[in-house]
């Protein structure tokens, strides 16, 4: 629990608040946790049956109705298609991305693509966008939070990976704005976790947050001093997580099956999903013991009707060599984020593990390994974003002269560089990666031709020196320009990344003064779902 975390007074004052109730929301592939403060503590939302963690699925049944959480995971099995999990993984993506493509691999749902290159997902219940998936799961984590807190839930602090893109934080704050929230702030998670740790802590630290959830791995180190977090470095994998490693359990599984009957499970949307959540458990159990065994019935079915079964056993040493090329992708990234700090592994003073995959004993291992010392054990990796997440949200919600004093300040950096595309399909990069947030860069463009009133730019994400091998984030259209000739104006544009991590822009014509239109179409983001 975060009590150990969060055992004194907030010291806040008594004021008129505004009117609503906020929260902080870490919306995972796999679960989703949303924390609130009240008198002075961090209380995560718990459900009916009092489950912390809320699963990030939404069902639909044949009656019409739709379930969300707990009652919906119980559907994969018996109805995979109409079961919707892991969106987070392809959200605000492009449908035409290796990444995406690769995912879907996996999913036993129709994905197809939507207007804008969206990824789109069909069920009985009619079409739907990944945004609006999302939507469904934010409003039931509204919906508990509104119960327990006894007003309803207006505001929010959201978190998404650290290395989302500008499309994937823009699909997600669509999500929760749909959801009947304001974003008071896009946090990234690893920072909410930094949060969490150190409130009333006065650390002076260097800290490394490591966060291996269901669908995405995170790797950030941090200077905290006092109420001071300032984000060094980052980096990650929006295609790595705990699903993989089910994946490969799965796979494993899968091949024993085809070993014993000669029947391929994989092009059996049920199978597959039997095989997937009982690769789950099968990594939840080995996380605790060393072996286990059982049964999975009626997984296909032989000559006459025979029902055919798989009879398994896994011990630790299969799973560690199943699921050790995954954590070895992982403590890749890590190297990389300590390269771009200029920090050796063993000038990290504190370690702090964040989802539900650090649960795995060989995570744990090779991360302590790799750093030389056992990383902290005393914080719940499950909860640790949602109460950072509500931390912030308290503090945005506080009056000014309380807001730092209550949180500290946060300095955050960008996870990505942001570039142009220029002649011959290279980038112009325009704001590097690491640099601190908010940023802002301005640049002078003159137009290819006389009387040209409209000038369309295409914008990436990316280290890459040729833009197709960068995430493309859309193209930016500046009309509106007056008809003049080509010499005879300059516009001035400038690129703004906000605190969320959010890109804004503006433009302007030199001579005049006049200001452009400036339209940045974001891909794998409908223009219909904006807010």
């Amino acid at each position: 629990m975060l009590d150990d975390l969060f055992d004194e007074k907030s010291g806040l004052k008594e004021w008129d608040a505004p009117e609503g109730a906020v929260v902080g929301i870490d919306l995972g592939t796999t679960n989703s946790v949303v924390a609130a403060v009240v008198d002075g503590k961090v209380r995560v939302i718990t459900d009916a049956k009092k489950h912390h963690l809320h699963p990030s699925v939404v069902a639909f049944k044949p009656n019409g109705k739709r379930d969300v959480g707990v009652t919906a995971r119980m559907r994969r099995v018996i109805d995979p298609r109409n079961t919707i999990f892991s969106a987070k993984r392809i959200i605000g993506q492009s449908f035409r991305s290796p990444g995406v493509q690769s995912a879907l691999r996996h999913l036993p749902y129709e994905v197809f693509e939507g207007a804008n290159q969206e990824p789109m997902v069909r069920t009985r219940a009619g079409q739907f966008s990944v945004v609006n998936i999302s939507t469904m799961v934010l409003e039931y984590l509204k919906q508990l939070a509104t119960k327990q807190l006894g007003k309803p839930v207006t505001h929010c602090v959201i978190t998404v990976p650290a290395n989302f893109s500008e499309g994937q934080r823009e699909a997600t704050r669509r999500a929760a704005s749909a959801a009947g929230m304001q974003v008071l702030r896009i946090l990234n998670e690893p920072t909410a976790a930094a949060l969490a740790y150190g409130q009333k802590r006065q650390l002076h630290q260097r800290i490394a947050v490591f966060d291996f959830g269901g669908g995405t791995f995170d790797m950030t180190v941090l200077a905290v001093r006092e109420d001071i977090y300032e984000v060094v470095a980052t980096g990650g994998d929006p295609f790595l997580g705990g699903d993989d490693m089910d994946h490969a359990i799965a796979q494993h599984l899968g091949r024993q099956f085809l070993e014993e009957h000669r029947v391929d499970l994989g092009e059996d949307p049920s199978a597959r999903a039997c095989l997937l959540i009982a690769a789950e458990q099968i990594k939840m159990k080995l996380s605790k013991d060393q072996s286990v065994g059982g049964t999975l019935n009626e997984l296909a079915y032989g000559e006459g009707g025979k029902p055919l079964a798989l009879k398994f056993h896994v011990d630790r040493n299969m799973f560690n060599m199943l699921v050790e090329p995954i954590v070895e992708r992982s403590l890749d990234l890590v190297r990389y984020v300590l390269e771009d700090a200029e920090i050796r592994p063993e000038h990290i003073d504190e370690v702090i593990l964040v989802g539900g995959a650090t649960r795995v004993p060989l995570v744990r291992d090779r991360v302590a390994q790799f750093f030389g010392a056992r990383p902290r054990g005393d914080i719940n990796p499950m909860e640790v974003v949602a109460a950072g997440a509500a931390l912030q949200a308290h503090a945005l919600f506080a009056p000014p002269d309380e807001a730092t004093a209550s949180v500290g300040l946060l300095m955050d950096v960008t996870s990505h560089s942001l570039g142009i595309a220029t002649a011959g399909g290279y980038v112009e990069t325009l704001i590097a990666k690491n640099t601190t947030i908010p940023a802002e860069k301005t640049r002078l463009f003159t137009p290819a031709r006389d009387f040209q009133e409209a000038v369309k730019l295409r914008v990436c994400q990316g280290e890459e020196k040729q833009f197709a091998e960068n995430t493309q984030v859309g193209e930016l259209v500046l009309d509106g320009l007056p008809r003049v000739r080509r010499g005879d104006m300059k516009l001035e544009v400038s690129f703004l990344i906000d605190a969320d991590g959010l890109l804004q822009v503006s433009a302007k014509d030199t001579a005049s003064g006049q200001t452009a239109r400036a339209t940045l179409r974001v891909v794998g983001v409908s223009e219909s779902e904006a807010a």
